[in-house]
């Protein structure tokens, strides 16, 4: 290739970008200056000329991720003045919803807390997209947020692709696979040149495909050479919480089929390939799994045999090599759901049938829960029945749910050997993890609010004080909202009053706020002595 045909490449075929060619701006550079520049470059680019960097010495070299960007824009047909704006793909509800969904949302508080002190000083939105493009949560200054809806429909719900909205961080970054800062005129539609952004991709540390991307936006004038620091060192520390839950979940699993690998020495394996377990070191490489399992041929000649785990667990495989093949599949440890928060009858259900329990049982039960096995009969009473109980009641509740609930809990013991979903397991957790949000959401009243069972009534308030103080202190509207909609919220006047501050003006939800914290006002006068009026 001659050094001019060189030059008229297309990006995809020059050298590997150095770390420099993703960032846009640096210490050194005059922003007023470089997007005088970059604006020469773009008319010249939408006027059909090359961007040989040789042809004019007054123009800025555009750099390859850009070039490749601009091509990628142009191909897919983005009008470059923006006559058409990003497509909504659906209204705010649904973004919302699809956000509350997302994996990413469990890491929240994370993004946060690593983003926000950033985000105030530079005057930019912290903003979170899915593996489309498509915005899913956009946090920041009122009239920021405002005005970027206004001129460039960036609004939750809004495809943020390059093929939806031409060369921007939140696309190319998904495009590209790789952090970017993009500035000014290198942006592809008109409208867009007027701001500046910076985003990472983030990936599923289980399958490795993305999840989405997490940006910094801001007017161009407020571009900072250190924004694409943070959302790299952002997106790195979310993707190491998504390792550590991944740990977590793959010990529960291993934990919960372990009777099944050892014997026969099979290895636990996702359907994606990825090993969970393998005792004997027998897959040191393998690919998907194909539906419903089968004979696989390992890269290394090995012919193993993949077998579903569990007739609920259609993602699970145990693969051995065939000479120990099961006969029939063990079954999995009893499943125990237990729905104890709210004012509506509690539930219980094992393997997936219903259970009508006395109430006493219920608590025993739920205290079971929460104890996870460590309190005997003697720590139990107190609990269940106060002061003037006796141990041997205890007893003799603890057989009856042993012959109701057959295999979940300990012969002899008080331990649940079974595997346990509940409602306010699901509550605590979140809390436990500054998931503010989810745990409110997830928290439909107080636990088991007619029990006066000692240890309920305790264990009741603990909750009920430690979700409130953490809705109080997030300022996060939908976690107050959840709060305030609960029974437990609904005559919070603090909670609302602080969730009429978080929501913006146009919100329809403020209306009712402001309606509440007036009545709840009038209330409080009205109930307060004279002496204090």
């Amino acid at each position: 290739m001659t050094p001019q045909a060189a030059s008229h490449a297309d990006p995809e075929d020059r050298p590997t970008p150095s770390r420099s060619d993703w960032v846009a701006v640096d210490a050194a550079t005059i922003p007023a200056k470089l997007a005088r520049e970059l604006r020469d470059a773009w008319e010249g680019f939408v006027d059909g000329h090359t961007l040989d960097r040789s042809e004019d010495e007054g123009t800025p070299p555009i750099r390859n991720p850009i070039a490749a960007s601009w091509r990628r824009s142009r191909d897919a047909g983005v009008d470059p003045h923006g006559r058409q704006n990003a497509p909504s793909l659906m209204e705010l509800p649904g973004a919302r919803a699809s956000w509350t969904a997302h994996p990413l949302a469990i890491a929240a508080p994370l993004i946060d807390e690593c983003m926000s002190a950033a985000a105030v000083d530079a005057d930019h939105l912290m903003v979170i997209s899915d593996a489309s493009g498509m915005l899913l949560s956009i946090r920041g200054d009122v009239t920021l947020r405002s005005r970027a809806a206004d001129e460039m429909n960036f609004v939750e719900g809004a495809l943020w692709s390059e093929a939806g909205a031409g060369t921007n961080a939140v696309g190319t970054a998904l495009a590209a696979e790789h952090a970017v800062q993009v500035f000014a005129a290198e942006h592809f539609t008109e409208p867009v040149q007027r701001w500046t952004c910076a985003a990472a991709p983030i990936s599923d540390p289980d399958t490795g495909k993305l999840l989405g991307v997490i940006d910094l936006t801001g007017d161009m004038s407020s571009v900072h050479p250190h924004s694409l620091s943070v959302v790299v060192a952002t997106a790195r520390a979310v993707e190491q919480l998504l390792r550590m839950q991944l740990r977590e979940a793959d010990e529960q699993l291993r934990s919960r089929y372990a009777a099944q690998l050892h014997p026969a020495g099979a290895a636990l394996v996702t359907a994606a390939g990825r090993v969970i377990a393998d005792p004997r070191g027998l897959l040191p490489d393998i690919g998907a799994i194909p539906p419903g399992g089968g004979r696989i041929v390992l890269p290394s000649g090995t012919e193993v045999v993949a077998e579903p785990v569990a007739h609920d667990a259609p993602e699970l495989f145990l693969v051995h090599d065939g000479a120990t093949r099961r006969r029939t599949v063990t079954l999995p440890r009893p499943q125990l759901e237990l729905r104890l928060l709210g004012d509506g009858q509690a539930g219980v259900r094992l393997d997936g049938v219903a259970l009508r329990l006395r109430p006493r049982l219920v608590e025993l039960l739920a205290l079971l829960m929460l104890h996870r096995g460590r309190a005997g009969a003697e720590a139990l009473c107190p609990e269940l029945y106060g002061a003037a109980g006796h141990p041997g009641s205890v007893r003799v509740e603890m057989s009856r749910l042993r012959k109701l609930l057959p295999g979940a809990i300990e012969p002899g013991g008080y331990a649940l050997i079974c595997d346990v979903d509940a409602d306010v397991k699901h509550v605590r957790e979140a809390l436990g993890r500054g998931a503010v949000g989810e745990a409110a959401a997830a928290y439909p009243g107080s636990l088991l609010p007619a029990s006066q069972a000692p240890g309920i009534v305790s264990a009741r308030k603990e909750l009920d004080h430690w979700l409130r103080q953490a809705v109080i202190t997030s300022d996060d509207p939908d976690a107050l909202w959840a709060w305030v909609s609960a029974p437990a919220g609904s005559d919070d006047l603090l909670a609302w009053q602080r969730l009429l501050g978080a929501l913006e003006y146009t919100d329809a939800r403020r209306s009712l706020a402001a309606a509440r914290v007036g009545d709840l006002r009038h209330r409080a006068a009205a109930d307060a002595p004279s002496s204090e009026l």
